[in-house]
């Protein structure tokens, strides 16, 4: 069984439950809005269906291994922006007869998206009460310098963890065993807060609590559970 915000039940009693330490944020979908919405304003932008797009994306990242992971070309990287943007327009061409220019996608991708700031409060109360607070994001490289415009990073992340520089990405342990390391915690004691449930899940596999974000108000209520030491948002087994 899961909570209403996609968190699993700790196992064994409340009081085995050590208090969270760290607590780790997505980017996408949490500090912005839903991916989904992102995406749809953005092809709106662009004079493209989100449906011609999306498969254009998924058959870049199948061309490379990655299986319908769209962002999985990016993240690791697997390819450069250009080349990715590139045959991202070829792909567009071919599936869907549309002609589109898709270069300097990181700017157009950021520009005037709103930061979730419910979420942002939660994080500086949380980091002023003593919590370890990062970042842990699934991000590509040229997409860096325009997250940090967005929401910078100095004074609210204690660390920041990005696919990019680390050659992993989330669902991978590996990721959350460097990400635990980085904080020097526990893995029984970090947090992390993320819009997928894939995320969430190879969060739990690597011992984490999680919680699936679907909103500031939850996320915080569940957040704050695990930091006073109780259950009700526990993931880790």
């Amino acid at each position: 069984m899961t909570s209403a915000t996609g968190s699993a039940p700790a196992t064994g009693s409340a009081s085995a439950i050590r208090p969270v330490r760290a607590v780790w944020t997505d980017y996408g979908g949490v500090l912005t809005p839903p991916v989904a919405e992102s995406m749809e304003v953005f092809c709106e932008r662009l004079g493209v269906p989100s449906t011609a797009l999306y498969a254009a994306l998924r058959q870049v990242s199948r061309d490379c291994g990655a299986g319908d992971d769209v962002m999985a070309p990016l993240d690791t990287p697997l390819l450069d922006q250009e080349t990715w943007e590139r045959r991202v327009e070829e792909a567009l061409a071919a599936h869907s007869g549309l002609r589109v220019d898709l270069g300097d996608y990181p700017a157009r991708w950021f520009a005037d998206r709103a930061v979730n700031e419910p979420w942002l409060a939660t994080l500086r109360r949380l980091r002023r009460q003593g919590v370890y607070v990062g970042l842990l994001s699934n991000m590509p490289p040229a997409w860096d310098r325009h997250w940090r415009l967005a929401v910078p990073p100095e004074g609210l992340f204690d660390g920041v963890v990005l696919s990019y520089r680390e050659g992993c990405r989330k669902p991978d342990e590996e990721i959350f065993r460097l990400a635990a390391d980085r904080a020097g915690v526990r893995p029984e004691e970090c947090l992390l807060v993320d819009d997928l449930a894939v995320n969430c899940d190879g969060a739990r596999r690597a011992g984490w609590h999680a919680v699936t974000f679907t909103g500031a108000a939850t996320a915080t209520a569940e957040a704050d559970a695990l930091v006073a030491g109780g259950a009700d948002g526990g993931g880790a087994e």
